[in-house]
């Protein structure tokens, strides 16, 4: 049985550094058809399956020198597989020194209008250059520590790529009222949540509620789907302003999204499932790039410009954890929102 290790670094996508290690094993007859996972972990002793899954997930792990990101991809006799095995990071994130567009901040809570590439907390992938890691910085020893070493004053998150407002907690008795008022999302108490999101084709009436349930997609498990026997979700929308193609039509919509519930992906999850999936969202909404094509030719551009999927956390209502102080926060569309705004506007 083969099992090399090996020092350094070649062309391998994804290599690791001078402090990391690279291993390779090959497949052999009797592996044949087994999971990517299960063989690395039978072969690989000191990797457990967790750690195995999150490697290969974050593209630590080739087959015949083609990352390949499924655990659940089926080997075959003779593959060469290369996992390089980055250095070992430390156990609780570092402050790095990340600009931060602070709205406001006092000894409770910080709220801060997050910027788009922006990574939450550390995770496999992202260990370093996330919102924890810049907290960490800006706020020292205060930073509640209940939500664990990975995820300091986190109560909720909002993706990589979306913009918008989050609340920190500075200290226990924050995050406590926080997560409280997260956990309720606004059915008995103040919080409220708003997103703006530009999204495909046109709602056939002013305002809805979209009440369907949620969990792991059966097949691709980084994505969510709307699922019988999944968890609640509900998003109420608002149609802002329709955008007319070419043929006269609708093609593209502004909505005003709330929150009813905290769902992973759910607002991305929740218009895909309707036909409406956000401009610019290449995981649920891929197959309606071609509705660009609809558009004026001055706005044709502007989708794929974006970069991203169209959404602005814009609003953000709360409790104050401390003096019960209901207290609004709201933000602008971006730059680059507006740009995907105004395109959308110019029919030529």
């Amino acid at each position: 049985m083969q099992n090399s290790l090996a020092q350094g670094s070649s062309d391998f996508p994804g290599e690791a550094d001078s402090s990391g290690e690279r291993r390779q094993i090959t497949v052999e007859a009797t592996e044949k058809s087994q999971r990517l996972d299960r063989v690395l972990a039978t072969r690989v002793d000191d990797l457990s399956r967790t750690r195995i899954k999150a490697l290969i997930v974050a593209g630590h792990v080739a087959v015949a020198d083609a990352v390949t990101r499924d655990p659940a991809y089926h080997v075959k006799p003779g593959d060469t597989i290369t996992i390089d095995v980055p250095p070992a990071v430390p156990p609780e994130p570092e402050g790095e020194d990340i600009p931060l567009n602070i709205v406001y901040e006092d000894n409770d809570i910080l709220v801060l209008d997050k910027q788009r590439g922006l990574v939450v907390h550390p995770a496999a992938g992202h260990e370093s250059g996330t919102l924890v890691n810049a907290l960490i910085a800006h706020c020292g020893d205060s930073l509640s520590g209940i939500g664990g070493v990975r995820r300091p004053g986190i109560v909720h998150r909002i993706d990589k790529d979306t913009t918008g407002l989050m609340v920190v907690a500075k200290n226990d008795r924050a995050h406590q009222s926080l997560t409280a008022q997260f956990a309720d999302h606004g059915r008995t108490g103040a919080l409220r949540r708003g997103y703006m999101a530009f999204v495909w084709g046109a709602p056939d009436r002013p305002r809805g509620t979209i009440n369907q349930p949620i969990d792991r997609h059966p097949h691709a498990r980084e994505k969510m789907a709307v699922r019988q026997g999944g968890r609640e979700a509900i998003t109420h929308w608002e149609l802002l302003e329709s955008f007319t193609g070419r043929d006269g039509k609708p093609v593209a919509s502004l909505l005003a999204c709330q929150l009813e519930t905290g769902r992973t992906h759910q607002i991305r999850v929740h218009l895909s499932h309707v036909g409406h999936p956000l401009i610019g969202d290449d995981v649920y909404g891929s197959g309606f790039r071609t509705k660009a094509s609809q558009l004026g030719s001055a706005a044709q551009n502007a989708p794929s410009a974006l970069g991203r999927q169209a959404l602005h956390a814009y609003l953000l209502v709360l409790e104050h954890p401390a003096t019960g102080e209901i207290m609004t926060w709201e933000s602008a569309l971006p730059e680059d929102l507006l740009l995907l705004q105004k395109g959308l506007r110019s029919i030529k």
